[in-house]
């Protein structure tokens, strides 16, 4: 029998016991106990280890998971960082024990690091690069930092892919789907809702990270944003000299923001770092559409004159206009205290469905808003709010979507750091100015003519679909390829309100082309004008209006009827 033949969960039956012995070690036996049935039946009674607990009783069960991913590596060490990020998705108090999670490890000799850039340069590493310092920057689970020089003198910093660590996160990832399947069947979320997707989520987002020319490509991005900004400093990207497993980039000499006492020496304005950090978020999230995931104070360096440069672009979201306009909408709705305009809103950005008939989440909402309409706004704290929406998610098994989750995180983040760097920092005053004009953007003449030119002309593709769509069933029907069996009752009234709708649906079209066409005229202003405008063009309005009155009052009368 060929190696391939056999199920990927048999060939890595020795880690399929590691992980489970080390969940016994920490003491989570129900997980293993959830998943001892299935596995006995298709492994054999072997693949459970007879181990003791080996921890202190006293630890909570939150502990224990961050213990138990760090006794398992880099995979499981990755994915609680980023399930720290999702505190709706998990108990919120494991979200918060898994964000004490460390992406250090000891360093791997250099030489090994040197065969890796060989590999991905395909030539000596001496070609390239004049110097490379073989003292680490830094060693995290899935890539090595090292400082080198250019023969231009240009000093840079390669990340380095560690060797096999791609193969090791794959067999991980091969086992954590097998116990997600598990755990889907027979606990009800005993960990996480729907731990299925999960695990294909932060497959997908782990896979992202370990194809550095994504990253690159996303520093580029970030670089263009930002041209214009002389607070921030975007590094250069070098794609002729890097690939999926190696990054080479330009070299920052500053201090990071978790450091307050380097910044204090070396007479930085913590006020300013504070603000243009905030800042920073803010305009990639409601300017742009594309973010940086995790600007925790460790991933922000401060240079000179407080420049700010955001390090380690592996993790980003993107949100795009409609869903900025949904948040927009749910502000509006705050602002009114309208509950059911922002559960429609949560329903536009994806958060939830078939929650329209859930009472208790109405009233969760409402009591919510009450709560914090009449406070000050700067004497509220983003993360107080957002933890508790996070609370409302898990109470009512909502789910978020994944982008809009890193986002909400990334300003909660972004929100500590503030505080982080200056206690009395007031983030609400940095968002206000963003959030007004997101909310302005929604009523802009200009934007509300191109959705109108967007609406017509779906609505005249409809149209123009809508015959030979008829004719391709007709023609199915004649040649006996489509078969339908229906009962005559009232089919006379059926085709009555038919006949209304197509004549509606006419009656749009042709008012919709009028206004279309008198804006044009109204632009290029042809013809003799009246009042200073085109009379062809205030023709065209009148009659559109007309018709549209027309159209509306047919609609009532009918309805009456």
């Amino acid at each position: 029998m060929k190696l391939t033949t056999i199920p990927r969960t048999w060939r890595h039956l020795r880690r399929y016991r590691q992980v489970l012995g080390v969940l016994l070690k920490f003491g989570l036996d129900d997980v293993v106990d959830i998943a001892r049935k299935d596995l006995v039946v298709r492994f054999g009674g072997q693949i459970i280890p007879r181990l003791k607990r080996d921890i202190n009783s006293g630890m909570s069960r939150a502990e224990r998971m961050r213990l138990a991913a760090e006794a398992l590596g880099p995979t499981f060490v990755k994915m609680g960082q980023i399930l720290s990020m999702r505190p709706e998705i998990i108990h919120p108090d494991i979200a918060i024990e898994l964000q004490k999670l460390q992406d250090e490890v000891a360093p791997i000799p250099f030489e090994e690091i040197k065969s890796v850039i060989r590999n991905e340069l395909k030539e000596e590493p001496e070609k390239v690069f004049a110097e490379i310092i073989e003292e680490p920057l830094a060693a995290a689970s899935i890539a090595q930092v090292h400082r080198a020089k250019l023969h231009s003198g240009k000093s840079v910093v390669l990340k380095v892919q560690r060797p096999d660590i791609k193969a090791i996160i794959d067999v991980d990832m091969e086992i954590l789907a097998d116990l997600a399947r598990i755990l889907s069947k027979h606990s009800q979320g005993l960990i996480a809702q729907n731990p299925v997707a999960i695990v294909n989520e932060f497959d997908r987002s782990i896979h992202r990270e370990l194809d550095f020319l994504q990253e690159g490509r996303s520093i580029q991005r970030f670089g263009r944003m930002f041209a214009d900004d002389s607070t921030v400093f975007i590094p250069a990207f070098y794609p002729e000299l890097s690939s999926p497993r190696l990054l080479v980039m330009d070299y920052m000499d500053g201090i990071k923001a978790s450091n307050l006492a380097e910044i204090a020496d070396a007479g930085l304005d913590r006020i300013v770092i504070a603000k243009r950090g905030a800042r920073l978020i803010l305009r990639q999230i409601f300017e742009f559409g594309f973010f940086h995931a995790d600007p925790h104070p460790g991933n922000i360096m401060v240079l000179d004159e407080n420049i700010i440069a955001p390090l380690d672009y592996g993790m980003v979201g993107h949100l795009d206009e409609p869903a900025i306009d949904e948040l927009g909408n749910v502000l509006i709705g705050v602002i009114r205290k309208d509950v059911r305009r922002i559960l429609r809103s949560f329903e536009q950005l994806g958060i939830s469905h078939g929650y329209e008939s859930s009472s208790s989440l109405y009233v969760d909402m409402e009591d919510f808003i009450n709560r914090y309409y009449e406070i000050p706004l700067q004497q509220l704290q983003v993360s107080t709010l957002l933890s508790e929406i996070f609370d409302i998610v898990q109470k009512h098994h909502l789910t978020i979507p994944p982008n809009l989750s890193l986002m909400l995180k990334a300003l909660v983040t972004v929100e500590g750091l503030g505080r982080t760097l200056y206690p009395e920092f007031d983030f609400v005053s940095e968002v206000r100015p963003y959030l007004k004009k997101v909310t302005l953007h929604r009523y802009d003449p200009r934007r509300r003519f191109r959705d109108m030119l967007i609406l017509m002309e779906d609505m005249y593709r409809l149209v123009e679909e809508l015959p030979p769509g008829i004719q391709d069933i007709l023609r199915k029907v004649r040649q006996g390829e489509l078969k339908v069996q229906f009962e005559h009752r009232n089919l006379e009234r059926l085709t009555m309100e038919m006949n209304r709708s197509s004549s509606r649906l006419a009656a749009a079209v042709i008012i919709g082309s009028l206004i279309v066409g008198s804006s044009l005229v109204m632009q290029v202003k042809l013809g003799p004008s009246l009042f200073g405008f085109p009379l062809l063009g205030i023709i065209g309005y009148l009659l559109a209006s007309v018709l549209g009155l027309k159209l509306i009052w047919d609609i009532f009368r009918s309805r009456n009827s």
